[in-house]
Formats: C-alpha cells, structure tokens, sequence
C-alpha cells in the first residue's frame, strides 16, 4: 500500500465517527466485548489470551479517564473517574486471581453505563 493510500484509508476511517458521543459508546462496547473474551479465556484457562483481553479492557478504561474534563463534567467526572479506576481494579484482580466473578461486574457496570450513556445522548439529540 502507497503512503497515499494509507492516508486515505485513514481519513476515511476517522470520518465514520460520527461524533464524540458514538465513540464513547464505541468504546463501553468495546469494553463489554474485551470483558467478555478475558472471561472466556479464564474459563478456558488460556492464560496469554487472558492477560491479552484483559489489557486492552483497562487500556479502555484508561482513555476514558484521559477523556474526562473535570472543569466541563464536575462532579460527574469526578464520579467516573472513581468509578472507572475501580473497574481497572476488579480487572486486574480477576488476571491475577483467575476470578470471572469480577469480570461480571465489570460487565454489569459497564452495561449500565452503556444503556445511561445511549439514554442520554438520544436526549440530547431529539
């Protein structure tokens, strides 16, 4: 592939990100869907794939928290800050303890997140 063609496929790529709003669902979906093979991987007790999955759930959570504006969210963001670091905790406690039970709160948490965050932006955009 041509430097050219490169460098189209990735502007057409970044243009369908409609908004702000869809990648922050794009990226609790991915959390969910990470989340779920870092189960599965415990479950089948494949530890590389585990680690792997788990990886790139906090690595989610971690640009979350990277997203977040303090002075624009205030409290809110406060909150999610708390709220995602915890998620990295049980995350990374469920790697080191081979504990699917903390990778389904993860998912719940996030879940819920996912199911407010889709509530509010259809608000938002109605």
């Amino acid at each position: 592939m041509t430097a050219a063609a490169a460098y189209s496929t990735y502007t057409q790529n970044n243009l369908q990100i409609e908004s702000p709003e869809k990648l922050i669902e794009m990226l609790y979906e991915g959390i969910i869907r990470f989340a779920s093979l870092a189960k599965k991987s415990i479950e089948n007790k494949e530890i590389e794939k585990r680690a792997y999955w788990t990886n790139r759930t906090i690595a989610i959570f971690v640009e979350l928290i990277n997203s977040l504006d303090p002075e624009k969210g205030g409290d809110v963001a406060y909150y999610l800050e708390g709220l995602y670091n915890q998620q990295i905790k049980f995350m990374t406690e469920s790697n080191i303890e081979n504990c699917p039970e903390k990778i389904d709160i993860v998912l719940k948490v996030t879940r819920t997140l996912l199911e407010a965050w889709r509530e509010v932006t259809a608000d938002g955009m109605a």
